[in-house]
């Protein structure tokens, strides 16, 4: 008899204090059905797990499939709408388990957004195996250790392995679900928060954890080993970093083990703190890159409004500084702008426009507004903003940033979007007939996602933070967090642990 395995995602990565809302529309819900065909041969934990399932010929039931860009809190209705089709999903009986989340989803109705949903799973399938695919940043809970079999995260930053996590959660249950293994977990939960800069899983500290639990992976008896960064914007008790081992039917082992590797990133709790550099320090070192003998732009990475931690892709700040400073050569892109792509496309292709761009979204958590600043320029071109990934994240998906505007205001030309989008791909530029490898300077909205496609054209990169704030800033004095467990590195920096 062939086994009935759920298998559903539900992807937030929550920033407490964005002010970008998140309702049900905004994870494009796939109910059913369509999250079947939507995740079938995606590059996804999801996707990982449908392809192990239909191997071993199992009844498989999907009743979502749900990502949403991060962004503030989850609509309570929208979160409990999602958890619900899951829960009934298991409630029609099943043989296993195998859920695509975050692991940093707060929800206006549950702080431990996944955690509270793995408590409600448990009520009603107290023996059912469950494994869980997590993203690096995921702030790992109790509740999330007790109810699960398995949990297994994701160990690139920016992220090329959510196919592969999917894959080695999926086949470490479906051992479990055969009688052929019998997995224990343990974790600690290392009391660092870290900046998301510093997770950059080839550098540094980040790089030196994930090494040793890709060793530790190797010792006889261990099964999966994830160090967890933490989401440090999500604010609630656990936000923070962690580590996840998974052994075979050994929990002293399991505890061993993250016990090892947890000291090990204690004793380098200060790489993952991050000094952001004034922004006009920033701009210099920028500029006498830009001197230096080298081809390609100097890529300025504006990491305090990053799309993917909850940005608005609305700030003017590095833009803004840049100009006063006297760059030229300058590409920005996107900044999202409705109101303007509106105006800009009324005028059309070749008219001279005087308007506000940015700068139009409050950061009414941190206590800020901004000015938009007014700008002249031309209308270059005009698009639907569509295009297809070329990757390699995403590779294949259509990337979608509503009506779409260059506009040239002679020292810059920005990219104008209706949708927060980030600049993950070279088409946010080539879609509008801009070639970024031929820019003196490159403004991208991004950490990480930009890296594997832009830094390859480009002469060097710089790292970008608002002196006066924006929702993903590196700075945590820049955030009023209350939440978070007391104490906690790097907010109480006299602590020993």
């Amino acid at each position: 008899m062939k086994p009935k395995i759920v298998i559903a995602r539900m992807n937030h990565e929550t920033n407490t204090f964005s002010p970008i809302p998140t309702p049900l529309e905004a994870f494009a819900p796939q109910w059913d059905a369509d999250a079947y065909r939507d995740q079938k041969g995606a590059r996804t934990a999801m996707g990982a797990f449908l392809e192990l399932a239909e191997r071993i010929g199992a009844d498989i039931v999907t009743p979502l499939a749900a990502w949403a860009n991060p962004s503030a809190a989850v609509a309570a209705d929208a979160y409990t709408v999602m958890c619900d089709a899951i829960v009934r999903a298991i409630e029609g009986g099943c043989d296993a388990i195998l859920l695509d989340l975050h692991g940093a989803m707060v929800a206006e109705n549950a702080e431990d957004g996944e955690g509270t949903l793995l408590e409600r799973i448990r009520r009603i399938a107290p023996d059912t195996p469950m494994a869980v695919a997590l993203d690096l940043h995921g702030n790992v809970t109790q509740k999330m250790v007790t109810h699960a079999d398995v949990i297994v995260s994701f160990k690139t930053y920016p992220h090329i392995d959510m196919f592969e996590t999917g894959e080695h959660a999926g086949r470490l249950l479906l051992a479990r679900l055969q009688g052929k293994s019998q997995p224990r977990m343990a974790w600690r939960q290392v009391p660092v928060l870290s900046a998301t800069l510093t997770s950059n899983t080839s550098a540094s500290a980040m790089q030196r954890a994930v090494e040793a639990a890709k060793a530790a992976e190797q010792e006889a008896g261990v099964l999966a080993v994830s160090v967890l960064a933490g989401f440090p914007l999500s604010d609630f008790r656990d936000a923070g970093m962690s580590v996840v081992v998974v052994t075979e039917n050994d929990a002293a082992l399991a505890d061993a083990v993250a016990g090892r590797i947890a000291r090990q990133i204690w004793s380098e709790r200060d790489d993952f703190v991050y000094d952001s550099l004034p922004l006009a320090e920033s701009l210099a070192q920028a500029r006498a890159l830009s001197e230096a003998p080298g081809q390609g732009p100097v890529l300025l990475l504006d990491h305090s409004d990053n799309v993917m931690s909850g940005g608005t892709c609305n700030t003017m700040d590095v833009l803004e500084a840049a100009l006063q400073a006297g760059l030229t050569g300058i590409a920005v892109g996107p900044v999202s702008d409705p109101e303007a792509v509106a105006q800009l496309v009324q005028a059309g292709v070749g008219a001279t426009v005087t308007l506000a761009v940015g700068n139009k979204v409050d950061l009414a958590a941190q206590g800020i507004t901004k000015t938009p600043p007014v700008y002249t320029g031309k209308v270059s071109a005009i698009s639907d903003g569509r295009f297809t990934v070329t990757g390699p994240i995403y590779t294949g998906s259509t990337l979608q940033m509503g009506r779409s505007v260059l506009l040239d205001i002679g020292a810059a030309r920005i990219v104008v979007t209706e949708e927060r989008v980030e600049p993950y791909d070279l088409g946010v530029f080539t879609s509008l007939g801009l070639d970024p490898a031929q820019q003196a300077f490159l403004i991208l909205k991004s950490r990480m996602y930009c890296r594997p496609l832009f830094v390859p054209i480009s002469r060097a990169l710089v790292e970008c933070d608002s002196d006066s704030g924006g929702p993903t800033s590196a700075n945590f004095r820049l955030f009023p967090i209350k939440k978070v467990r007391r104490p906690i590195y790097p907010l109480d920096p006299a602590m020993d642990w």
